[in-house]
């Protein structure tokens, strides 16, 4: 059994082979466009075209498949009229291009334009069909399996080079495009650059913002003439620190734009002490549930000023909501995605008004562009389904044999048929509108940055070329790895400005601050009021003319912040738990000031001055000391007075009288110097009346000391005198020989002499000093004497392992 097993096993592997011989055979012999042709572009051929992709629609409606059938495509709510005049602009410059003669005069430029609808499917497929061409009959061709593409030494592959993906056909009606100019949106153009990344299709985007679009690592084929949001975020962030808004309500579509952008916003301003009262995100499908937790969230946030990162079809959703739920004073901070949107303003005008926001700089004219634009006419867009739906969704009529084919606001069926005698220029169009050249400008700058590569890569000479052995690339046979090379490297200048791209293919951010006016008729106008350059120094950046912005409450920016600034005299005191904005404002301690608003920190004053009652201001302290002037000053003043008086007074008495006997039983001498040097003790008493100094600190105490001593030692020798004179009446005694004149005057001195000697010691070692008391009174300075007399004992503690020597008081 097992021979037979084994001859059925290998015929049927035979067989396998057979039938995956004769398909491949069938496949490489046979050419066939899978799915339906796509028709709905603008085509125009040339030795190289290039591709381009506009959100001519967007807005999808959603419907669930039942895979009973095909899926029919996806329907659209809203025609951009704007996007349409972003893809003219495109074929204006293509066109401008091929009737110069200084640039690319050897070769024509074509292009091959399909509609994006803002939608990562529908791009993707209309970027396949650019990068392919559109495949004509079948027919038999040789075809290659090998990769196409330069070795370096080493045998490393450098480049794959481009070859259509449809392979085996013949001819194409329309040719490949090596390079594609769009898409508008950050996240359908990074579908579409993992998508032509293997064949390293270059991709040049004129409003996709997203930073990270910018990482080459990712994204190594991508380029654009729009800024990068990290630009735009500096620029964000810098405005609201400047109108002093620290609480700010941050919102954006789920998307990878929006994502990046407010992660480098929280980022950023928090540098400027700006908070998010809080983040949301919402998703692309905007159903009433998540409508109704974004309106919650911003009616529950004390936050009056919202940053939103979204599309002008996103605004809309969410301004209709917001006027069911009647929210008013709002200030809107658009990013530039719709910071120009004039579309929003004749439905969401009175809730718009007031709204700032930077937009990309505009070219004051594109010359010859709005006569590019005025030249439509019902002859000349029949052949066109986007120029025919414009038409009529303008002017609000049907063209006869209509190809438009979509239906928006109404049904274009329902439509009165158009008279011939329309004009576009009768009646206001986003379309025709060229007054806010930006986003049309980047475009514009993107078909002139593949001319000036192309022209780079005619110049180039053989041998002196950038790639493996010198060679050139060749325009005849373009390698879109070969363009990209050239466009990396490329400058130049158009309408006056200088166009330089850095290494990761950003330009230089240059942006203007737009604000919402209305007019007295109105419209809306869109003023500048500030701009932001990036080139400039952060300090010189941003300008901002206050004085020209309208605002949306009032004559004044509104108050968007968490908690109040502290005034000078207060700190500020975190909340346990909240964001740095939000706080409580604490007076400061006493003998500290805090002198700038929302100061972290109190400091201390200095220990000869104290705060005023606002404490804010560190002021001298008041200085104190015994003045004549004072209650107390003028009463001792007066006792020294009288003191003296009445000690002359009696010693004068004594002089008259000195000769009766009271006066000379009294001991005369003694008691003249008692009454003398006790007048002079009243008299020193003034000496401590009045602003002390050092020089009368050093006579104030040893004078007092001194003349009390003399004082006291007259009493002592007339207490001994008294005291002996009891005890000489003894017979026979002999004591008063002892204490004769002599021996008491003697005793005064001696007893005197011992104070001399202390207070000269004194003064030697220790002398007084003046001494500003700080520590009495808080807020008062007390001049007084200080004795410096205090001595200083060391004290050993024993300590467990060690001993301190403690010096004190």
């Amino acid at each position: 059994m097992a021979p037979i097993a084994a001859k059925i096993l290998l015929l049927s592997v035979m067989f396998l082979l057979n039938n995956l011989i004769v398909s491949s055979a069938a496949l490489f012999t046979e050419c066939a466009s899978i799915g339906e042709e796509e028709s709905n572009s603008f085509y125009e051929d040339g030795d190289v075209v290039l591709g381009g992709i506009f959100p001519l629609h967007y807005n999808r409606v959603s419907s669930l498949p039942t895979y009973a059938s095909k899926p029919e495509p996806g329907s659209h709510k809203y025609f951009s009229a704007r996007a349409l005049r972003w893809m003219q602009t495109m074929t204006f410059a293509i066109r401008e291009i091929n009737q110069r003669s200084d640039l690319l005069p050897a070769l024509r430029l074509g292009f091959h334009i399909r509609d994006s609808c803002n939608d990562v499917p529908v791009s993707l497929k209309a970027s396949l069909l650019l990068v392919n061409g559109q495949p004509g009959p079948p027919a038999i061709r040789n075809v290659s399996l090998e990769a196409v593409g330069e070795h370096s030494g080493k045998g490393d592959l450098i480049s794959l080079g481009f070859r259509s993906p449809v392979l085996g056909c013949a001819d194409v009606t329309r040719s490949p495009s090596p390079v594609i100019i769009g898409d508008a949106s950050s996240g359908v153009s990074m579908a579409l650059l993992r998508s032509l990344g293997p064949f390293q299709i270059p991709l040049v985007s004129y409003f996709a913002s997203c930073s990270c679009l910018s990482e080459q690592t990712e994204f190594p084929m991508f380029m654009r003439t729009m800024p990068s949001d990290a630009f735009q975020v500096r620029a964000l962030a810098r405005l609201v620190s400047h109108f002093g808004w620290t609480w700010v309500g941050v919102i954006g579509l789920e998307s990878d734009y929006a994502r990046f952008a407010i992660q480098l916003f929280l980022q950023e301003s928090s540098l400027y002490g700006v908070c998010a009262a809080y983040v949301h995100l919402y998703p692309v499908v905007l159903s009433q549930q998540p409508l109704d937790e974004l309106l919650d969230i911003i009616q529950g946030s004390s936050s009056k000023v919202i940053i939103n990162f979204n599309s002008e079809s996103e605004v809309q959703s969410i301004m209709r909501a917001i006027r069911q739920r009647n929210i008013t004073g709002i200030q809107w901070i658009a990013s530039e995605a719709w910071a120009t949107a004039k579309s929003l303003w004749e439905e969401f005008g009175d809730l718009l008004s007031g709204t700032l926001g930077f937009g990309i700089r505009r070219a004051e004219v594109i010359p010859g562009l709005k006569q590019h634009l005025s030249r439509l006419r019902p002859s000349n867009i029949q052949d066109s389904s986007f120029l025919t739906e414009l038409w009529e969704e303008t002017l609000n009529c049907r063209l006869n044999g209509s190809v438009n084919t979509h239906s928006h606001m109404v049904n274009h069926l329902d439509r009165k048929p158009c008279s011939g005698i329309e004009d576009l220029n009768d009646v206001y169009s986003a379309f025709s509108d060229v007054s806010q050249l930006r986003v049309s400008y980047n475009v514009y700058k993107a078909v002139y940055l593949v001319a000036h590569a192309l022209q780079k890569m005619s110049d180039c000479e053989a041998g002196q070329g950038p790639f493996v052995n010198g060679t050139c690339g060749n325009p005849q046979s373009l390698e879109p790895w070969q363009l990209f090379h050239y466009m990396k490297n490329t400058k130049f200048s158009i309408l006056g400005e200088k166009v330089d791209f850095d290494r990761n293919g950003d330009p230089i951010a240059s942006y203007d601050l737009m604000n919402w006016r209305r007019e007295q008729d109105g419209s809306l106008r869109l003023l500048k009021v500030g701009f932001y350059d990036a080139s400039l120094s952060p300090e010189l950046s941003l300008v901002v003319n206050d004085s020209a912005i309208h605002w949306p409450v009032g004559q004044q920016a509104v108050r968007s912040v968490c908690s109040e600034s502290c005034p000078p005299g207060k700190r500020v005191a975190r909340r346990k738990g909240k964001p740095v904005c939000c706080f409580d404002c604490v007076t400061c301690a006493e003998g500290e000031v805090s002198n700038n608003t929302d100061s972290l920190d109190c400091t201390r004053c200095p220990e000869d001055m104290w705060p005023n009652d606002m404490r804010n201001l560190c002021l001298p302290k008041h200085v104190e000391f015994l003045s004549y002037k004072e209650p107390m000053g003028i009463v001792l003043c007066t006792g020294s007075v009288l003191g003296t008086s009445s000690s002359l007074l009696v010693l004068a008495m004594f002089y008259k009288h000195r000769a009766t006997p009271v006066v000379r039983a009294n001991n005369m001498e003694l008691s003249f110097f008692l009454l003398l040097f006790l007048a002079t003790c009243f008299l020193i008493g003034l000496l401590f009346i009045g602003e002390p100094s050092d020089w009368l600190c050093r006579i104030r105490y040893p004078a007092f000391g001194i003349s009390f001593a003399l004082c006291i030692s007259c009493l002592l020798a007339k207490t001994v005198v008294v005291l002996m004179a009891f005890r000489a009446t003894l017979p026979g005694s002999g004591v008063m020989k002892w204490f004769g004149p002599n021996q008491q005057r003697a005793s005064v001195l001696l007893c005197t002499l011992v104070q001399g000697l202390i207070c000269i010691s004194w003064l030697l070692t220790y002398p007084p000093f003046t001494n500003s008391n700080t520590g009495y009174l808080r807020n008062t300075i007390i001049i007084e004497c200080a004795t410096g007399s205090e001595c200083y004992i060391i004290i050993f503690k024993p300590e467990k392992n060690s001993k301190k020597n403690i010096m004190r008081k």
